[in-house]
């Protein structure tokens, strides 16, 4: 399953389709504005909230958590002990932890679970300006919360680099 991301989707107030490979709408992507901090629903097309993704307020280091329903699902921070200065750690609240590395900043970077790939990230091959593409490549993967932490990760990388 591919979907096609726009850029830049931390625009607050920004709302906007996020769409599969055949062009249908498949995830709303609605940014929340008038909040004290970061927040971006990502809902399916009828509307339901699938996904909220947060930036966490008080942090030792730059964090944005996933929700679902209201609880917490998935934390996303740079990896510490990293030689890669582009490693970030996804913690899933049932303790499972996701790898992401890769050229973030680029967006040609890998989601990985135990070192099988769950989903690729590039902008190799697409045409559409200003646009990446999620690939989801395992069958019972979460396309919403791969979604959510490609983009969390993009803006973690960018925050770090100083871009606003």
């Amino acid at each position: 399953m591919k979907f096609l991301v726009r850029d830049r989707i931390f625009g607050i107030g920004d709302d906007y389709w996020i769409e599969d490979e055949h062009g249908r709408h498949a995830y709303l992507v609605d940014g929340k504005a008038l909040r004290l901090r970061e927040t971006f629903e990502l809902k399916d097309p009828q509307g339901q909230v699938l996904v909220t993704i947060r930036k966490k307020m008080l942090a030792l280091r730059e964090t944005m958590t996933i929700e679902r329903d209201d609880a917490p699902l998935a934390t996303i921070r740079r990896k510490r002990l990293s030689l890669l200065r582009n490693h970030y750690r996804v913690e899933l609240v049932d303790g499972t932890e996701l790898d992401v590395s890769g050229k973030i900043l680029d967006r040609e970077f890998a989601v990985e679970y135990e070192g099988e790939l769950l989903a690729d990230i590039s902008r190799r091959r697409l045409s559409v300006r200003d646009t990446y593409g999620v690939n989801v490549v395992r069958e019972d993967a979460d396309p919403s919360l791969l979604i959510a932490v490609a983009v969390c990760v993009i803006r973690l990388a960018e925050r770090e680099r100083g871009e606003d």
